[in-house]
This record gives structure tokens, sequence and C-alpha cells, in this order.
């Protein structure tokens, strides 16, 4: 008998993920499938608990992340160095852009039904980025990374209790607006030293630079839009030389991903990136606080086995989308 292992954050979406966990959990019995239920207990045991599962036996495995970003963040972690696990993803979270970018249903029961579904088939092979910083540790993320103004907020945000408070308002994802509005006015640009595929860049008075391997990030911002996790590309992004307003006007249009038509927004596409800086920047991967700049980024080809929706880099399947999707 071949179980799904769930890990699950029950502290994830200021605890309504253990209510999240509740239903799927009855609905799982209702239809009697076999399943081993671990939850976190602190911050890294999900990535701890995944790679016990992996390194058991080299049987084939799922294991379904429940929780936010970060829960999947490290699950990922945990497992990708296994390539015996395919992973699965129900969002409980407040950002849950990995569903977003995955094509995994908003509403938890609805994304059961199609990781189900989906389990019957071969699973999607993506790409994932590794970063290693500057003391030679690795960290990888399935989303993006990003070095400056937008890692200084999610470190913010993940550490702020205001999160809590929007999170039982079902407003959560309001909390990276207002950290953003918060810092808006005293964050420091700096120089950065960007360097992709061996070609040197120089960015002055910049803002941010983030790795993208799918769209979304920051609770649905279209941050790449061209973005594909499986075309064995990461997507750079650069915003410098902008007045404190008009970053505000930037940020508001990254929503619907028109921010690349600004003259002070840079785009490119790599497979290996570093990044060097002025002053120390905060770095996040995935909205989770790694550390701080310098630091080298390569791409994963493949690296990773997923269950989603997304056929391939030129398709999408439209036919299963129903409007649970719509984000």
């Amino acid at each position: 008998m071949n179980y799904i292992y769930f890990i699950i954050n029950p502290k994830a979406g200021n605890g309504h993920c253990f209510k999240i966990w509740g239903g799927i959990e009855a609905q799982l019995k209702a239809e009697q499938v076999p399943y081993l239920a671990f939850f976190t207990e602190y911050p890294g045991h999900a990535k701890k608990l995944a790679s016990q599962i992996a390194v058991k036996n080299d049987n084939e495995k799922i294991i379904i992340a429940v929780g936010g970003d970060g829960t999947m963040h490290e699950v990922m972690n945990g497992v990708i160095k296994h390539n015996n696990i395919t992973l699965g993803f129900i969002p409980g979270g407040s950002g849950n852009d990995f569903s977003r970018g995955f094509l995994i249903p908003s509403d938890p029961l609805e994304a059961l039904k199609v990781l189900l579904r989906l389990m019957k088939h071969e699973p999607a092979l993506i790409d994932a980025g590794k970063m290693i910083m500057k003391d030679n540790t690795e960290h990888y993320f399935i989303n993006n990374m990003g070095a400056g103004f937008d890692a200084i907020i999610a470190y913010k945000v993940n550490h702020s209790r205001i999160k809590a408070v929007l999170n039982k308002l079902s407003l959560g994802r309001l909390v990276y607006v207002f950290f953003l509005l918060k810092e808006l006015f005293t964050y420091k640009t700096a120089t950065i030293d960007l360097s992709i595929d061996g070609q040197k860049h120089i960015f002055e008075k910049t803002w941010f630079v983030t790795v993208s391997n799918q769209p979304y990030y920051g609770g649905g911002m279209k941050i790449a839009p061209d973005a594909q996790p499986d075309d064995g590309q990461l997507d750079i992004t650069v915003l410098q030389q902008l007045s404190r307003w008009k970053l505000l006007l930037v940020f508001i249009s990254v929503f619907w991903g028109k921010h690349i038509h600004f003259k002070e927004v840079k785009t490119f596409k790599g497979k290996m990136v570093s990044i060097h800086s002025s002053a120390s920047l905060y770095v996040h991967g995935d909205g989770e606080h790694i550390g701080y700049t310098p630091l080298n980024i390569d791409i994963q080809v493949k690296g990773l086995q997923v269950l989603t929706r997304r056929k391939n880099k030129n398709e999408v399947d439209l036919k299963e989308r129903s409007s649970n999707d719509i984000f």
C-alpha cells in the first residue's frame, strides 16, 4: 500500500491551516486514501521531516506540503537531492504564490481533488534555483529569491504581529503592502554588481534584484510575467534609479505584470547569477529570510518532480481549470 505523506504547518495562516487539515483529512478518510500526516513544530522542521521521509528507503513517494509558501520552501529543500520524491502543495498560508504559479486551486479541498487526479499521471519535471551564500551554505528556491528592498519587506512581514491580525481578518496579503509603505521612505538603495552567465552589469541606486522561477511572489504580485518553471532559465528583474513615489506606482503595476514597461525596470534571463552589493543586503528565498549578499545562484534544470497542471513552457492545461482557480 502506497501512502501519501502530508507535512502540515498548523500555524500557517495564523492557525487556520489546522482547520484546513481537518477538512482534508475527512475527505481522505471518506475516499479511503492511505496517508500519513506529520505536523511541524518549529521553523525548519518541515525540511527535517521531508528529508527523513525521503531517505527512509528508495521507493517512490509523494509528499504534499499543507501550509504557506514557507512550508513548501522547507519541504522542497529537504528533498531536492532525492529523485524518488514527487512534491504537491495544498495552500493554507497567506501568500500561496506556489499555487498561483503552478495552477493549484486556492480552495484546499479543490486542490486535494486536483492532486489526487494528477497522481495518476507522470509528474512534471521543473527547475529550481540554488543559492550559494558567502559561507558556502546552499539554499534552494522553487518560486523566487530576492536581494534588497523586497527581501527586507519579507523579513519584516514574517516577524510581525500585524500579519497575524490581518490573517484573522482574511486580509493576509495586505501585510506586504503595509510594510512596503512603511519601509518606502527609509530604505537606502545600493549599487549592485550583477553577473548573468558571465556578463557583468552595474546598477546604481538599486532597490532590489529578484530571480524568479515562476511569475508570482509577495502574495500575488506578477514580478516575472514571462517566467516558466521548466524552461531551463531563471528570470531576473532589477529595479533601479526610481524615486520613492514612482516606486510605489511601479509596485501597484506589479500585480498585473505591467511594471516591466517602466524604463527603470530591467529584465534578463540566465542560468548563472552572482549578486554583489555596495552594502550588505537582505536576501530571501521563497519569502523566507536566507541571509545577506553576496551570493551566487545557478539553476537546477528539471531538478524536482511536482504535481502541477502546468503542462510545459508553452502550454497550460486550461480544460481542467474552474472558477475556484481565479485569484
